[in-house]
């Protein structure tokens, strides 16, 4: 704000205090200046808008609300007035009065290209197509200029996308924007490169390939120039849509002489001789081969052609890997079509050893070798390992001792190999005395690797690093066969590679991981912080976090994890309409699109609805009936029973489930399968939350009424509708309960580094499901009884008694659930019960979602007392007969107070056990641990026990909270 023009305009000199305060953040000092001038200038619109954005940051919206509607009524065209009212808006997220804001200040200013375009802007933070279209025609009316008349086009574009009729979208819309841009194609008024971009993109939407091959290759295309090989790839991918495969494969060609080492060429070509020859194309006689010139279709042809590549590769300066991994690909291509032995290009596994000999230094040599390891016979692999071995410098100091590196090359060399032995099978073929023998060999080399990164900054990783991530691997191997210390010491050896390596994601992933499986969340938090997670992937890796927080009883931890998803989607609305109008202003209009879908799908994420669905419950959990009422919580979350504002059609998967390596053989690995297993489970556990969320919502919509309820009054007062939407919804739970539970009976097992499984099968196993589906039930049978009265409601009664007395032992048993030891020591080796961790916070859920219910039967029963109490001293008889419902519900409540008060007790000695457990009295019997690794083990052991005592802490206070609700239930 405060970078203004230095224009000698005596208003902008009063108004800069204000802009100043503003700027520095002291709004109240804003809010007072203004006031001070306004005092002296009463007709300063932009002093009034100032005041209301200092009212608006001060968290007083509606007085700034009324302020800038205030001046928005006398429809100002002073420039400071539009540009803070416009600020205003932004941040009052009301993008939409920006519009009328400008359209008023348009009329009355008909020729200003300022606000033409400020309104043009406005119609595209709202996506008002239709409008942008008429709003830059006006502007290209006024000011002849290129760009605002490609706005209106691109307009026309956007229409079409967002059209829901995809006829109308190709017969009038894309139509109409080729005509306007064929008007200036035919009067030479191109001018920039953004504008064929438009033209080619028009011509794509509309499948006219031949006519955007013909702009490519025409006079416009040498517009084309801000991208690398723009124009080529542009002609490729029509050729492609064209299916014309000679010119295809004639440019693949050409550009491969050029860069031998460009990947997706070679595809393409490969794509392309395949495609001759399955059509049985032959070369014309007389002319050229095809508009692109030579063309190769045949086999033979391409055999030379990559050999060529290999022969001049050998003349660079530089070693090309493309040459190479090109040969080994078309051997893959050939065996796959069956006729590998007619041309002899050799033998895969000499050409993986020459390419290890020539690049087996580099990083990337694993990655380039993972691809084409399926082209070795599984007999080989072995040997294939052992040849690897052999050409790698190592040199032993002793004679039994491990032959180690020499330098960084050798090291990256040796590393290349174990990775391809965990890729082969080779380590998972082995007995857990050779795995074991395997870790001490690779913690070896990575403590030997450390020597080389001494000179390494805190922010770089470690030469060796992937050494202890591949021993790590190899001891959570041990772990899922039934070794419990295993998973000790990956957290151990983690810990050390962290402390050496402070920016190795891999190292924090992994044991983010490891310390949710174990129940353990406190040292989680720490870890996901310290990934700086930005921007995007609050989505693809949020799940790691939100996934376990609140279900491990960190209730504040959770909340922060989901404000800070939350922040992050809710600041994508406003951010995605700044690159749009960024996108317009600089002709990158080929983006806008990419922009819309990237809205429209993290608006879809399956991430987000289910960090805003549990968000709310927790909040629930914390606030509702403790600091706030329930109704009050509701009405502050905008909740309603009817609305479901999740798009369950288009829901998106966002989630990376490779973020973690895998060095896993393919038939170990997390699978496609397993990603759509994964969604529906998800999916599942979503509606059931969502579900549960929306009844706990019309609890207080049922509110009750004194006046005795009869039939036609509550059908006047929409109550009855309320009801049934209860019941409806209650319905769709069951649905989504039967639906999950079919799910689990696949037992389906995710790979131990794929997609964490959800909550689902501990909800239904420990009848927290059962619990909360039959206190809905309760609340249909307790309006029932509203509706109806205490006279002839016997059998409503005795319904309502046995619900009270099947809950309160439904609640027994899923406290029986809980208990046991959180952590035990077993054999010297430690081992946790996150389950038991899981079923106490399904407990206090359930009682809290209890405790919303019997609040709501105590409003209809307590009215129903005090009238009965009326008629008794009215009749002034002493024996007037008490309905039994009263008593049920006063039995029921006081052996919840018990229940609650027992568990309470029961997470004191909890608490008492944990802190007494003394971990380093743990004789580590384990005698592959050294002295260093003994310090790390402690760290870990501390940092679990205290994760443990801290969620037990934390579920102890909140269920103190419920208990003080409870005994205020008397009625």
């Amino acid at each position: 704000m405060a970078a203004r023009g230095h224009v000698q305009d005596p208003n902008d000199r009063r108004l800069r205090p204000i802009y100043d305060y503003l700027d520095n953040g002291n709004n109240k000092m804003a809010i007072q200046q203004a006031d001070k001038l306004l005092k002296k200038h009463k007709d300063l619109h932009c002093a009034k808008v100032l005041k209301a954005i200092g009212l608006q940051r001060t968290g007083k919206q509606d007085e700034a609300y009324a302020l800038a509607q205030e001046v928005a009524a006398l429809e100002p065209t002073d420039d400071n007035s539009l540009q803070a009212l416009t600020i205003l808006y932004r941040e009052m997220h009301r993008p939409e009065l920006v519009t009328k804001l400008y359209e008023a200040a348009v009329k009355k200013v008909p020729n200003s290209e300022e606000y033409h375009s400020h309104l043009f802007m406005a119609y595209a933070r709202v996506g008002e197509y239709k409008k942008m279209q008429q709003a830059g025609m006006a502007l290209y009316k006024i000011v002849p200029k290129n760009p605002y008349y490609f706005w209106s086009v691109m307009s026309l574009i956007m229409q079409s996308i967002s059209a829901q009729d995809e006829n109308l979208s190709k017969t009038m819309f894309l139509p109409l924007a080729e005509r306007m841009v064929e008007k200036m194609v035919k009067e030479d008024k191109i001018e920039a490169e953004a504008e064929v971009e438009l033209y080619y993109m028009i011509l794509e939407r509309l499948e006219k390939y031949k006519e955007a091959l013909d702009v490519v290759r025409g006079k416009l295309g040498e517009k084309l120039t801000s991208e690398l090989q723009s124009r080529e790839n542009k002609c490729m991918a029509m050729y492609k849509k064209l299916q014309r495969w000679p010119e295809c494969n004639a440019l693949a060609r050409r550009l491969l002489l050029k860069n031998s080492d460009d990947w997706q060429f070679y595809i393409t070509y490969f794509d392309s001789v395949f495609q001759l020859i399955d059509e049985s194309w032959t070369p014309p006689a007389e002319e050229e081969h095809s508009l692109e010139g030579e063309v190769h279709c045949s086999i033979e042809q391409a055999v030379n052609f990559i050999e060529e590549r290999i022969s001049e590769e050998s003349k660079s300066s530089r070693p090309l890997r493309g040459p190479y991994l090109a040969k080994l690909e078309l051997i893959r291509r050939l065996r796959h079509r069956g006729c590998n032995d007619e041309y002899k290009l050799g033998d895969p596994e000499e050409l993986m050893f020459q390419y290890f000999k020539k690049f087996g230094d580099k990083p990337c040599c694993f990655t380039d070798l993972k691809v084409f390891v399926d082209l070795l016979p599984a007999s080989q692999y072995t040997k294939f390992i052992r040849q690897l071995l052999d050409v790698i410098p190592l040199a032993a100091a002793a004679e039994n001792e491990v032959a180690l590196p020499g330098d960084i090359k050798a090291l990256q060399q040796h590393l290349c190999v174990v990775q391809l032995s965990r890729l082969l099978g080779i380590y998972h073929a082995m007995e857990k005395k050779q795995k074991l023998a395997v870790v001490r060999e690779l913690m070896l080399r990575y403590r030997h690797g450390l020597e080389f990164g001494k000179s390494c900054l805190k922010t770089e990783l470690q030469f060796s690093d992937y050494y202890c991530l591949l021993a790590v691997h190899l001891l959570l191997d041990l772990w899922l066969e039934g070794e419990e210390a295993a998973v000790w010491q990956c957290l151990t050896l983690l810990e050390e590679g962290l402390s050496h390596s402070p920016s190795n994601a891999q190292f924090k992933l992994l044991l983010i991981r490891i310390y949710c499986r174990l129940g353990a969340f406190e040292p989680v938090s720490e870890l996901y912080s310290s990934l700086d997670a930005k921007h995007i992937q609050h989505d693809t890796i949020g799940y790691l976090l939100t996934r376990y927080a609140g279900s491990l009883g960190h209730y504040a931890a959770a909340s922060q994890s989901c404000n800070f998803a939350l922040r992050f989607f809710h600041s994508n609305q406003k951010d995605t309409s700044e690159y749009i109008i960024q996108a317009y202003k600089y002709g990158a209009f080929e983006k806008i699109p990419e922009f819309i879908a990237f809205r429209n799908r993290l608006n879809s994420s399956l991430h987000f609805a289910q960090v805003r669905t549990e968000r709310m419950l927790l909040d629930l959990l914390l606030e509702a009936n403790i600091s706030t009422s329930l109704e009050e919580s509701i009405k502050s979350m905008s909740l309603s029973p009817e609305e479901d504002d999740i798009p369950w059609k288009d829901l998106r998967d966002n989630r990376d489930l490779t973020v973690l390596f895998s060095w896993d053989p393919k038939d170990r690995d997390i699978s496609e399968e397993h990603r759509k297993l994964s969604l529906e489970e998800e999916t599942l556990w979503l509606r059931i939350r969502s579900l549960t969320l929306r009844l706990v919502s019309g609890l207080p919509t049922l509110g009750h009424t004194i006046q005795p309820k009869n039939s036609e009054k509550t059908a006047e007062n929409g109550v009855s509708s309320k009801i049934d939407t209860i019941r409806a919804l209650l319905q769709q739970l069951e649905a989504a309960v039967d639906s999950g539970k079919k799910f689990l009976e696949q037992k389906i097992q995710y790979p131990v580094l794929g997609p964490p499984p959800t909550r689902m099968a501990g909800f239904f196993s420990n009848g927290s499901c059962q619990c909360q589906t039959s206190l809905f039930y309760l609340v249909s049978d307790i309006y029932e009884l509203d509706t109806n009265g205490l006279e002839d409601s016997a059998e409503i009664q005795e319904r309502i008694g046995n619900s009270f007395k099947s809950l309160v032992e439904r609640l027994t048993d899923l406290f029986n659930k809980c208990k046991g030891d959180l952590i035990e020591v077993r054999d010297g080796t430690l081992k946790t019960h996150p389950n038991l961790l899981e079923n106490l916070v399904f407990f206090v859920e359930t009682v809290s979602i209890a405790l919303w219910v019997s609040s709501y039967c105590d409003s209809v029963l307590r009215p129903f007392k005090s009238n009965l109490q009326k008629k008794k001293k009215k009749k002034k008889e002493s024996s007037v007969a008490m309905p039994p419902v009263f008593t049920h519900f006063l039995d029921y409540v006081t052996e919840l107070q018990t229940l609650t008060s027992n568990v309470i007790d029961h997470i004191k000695g909890l608490e008492i056990i944990l802190t007494a457990l003394k971990l380093e009295e743990l004789s580590l019997k384990d005698t592959l641990l050294l002295q260093e690794e003994k310090k790390f083990t402690k760290t870990v052991q501390g940092k679990v026990q205290s994760s443990y005592h801290h969620s037990v802490q934390e579920i102890g206070e909140l269920l103190k909270k419920r208990l003080d609700t409870i005994k205020k239930l008397k009625i």
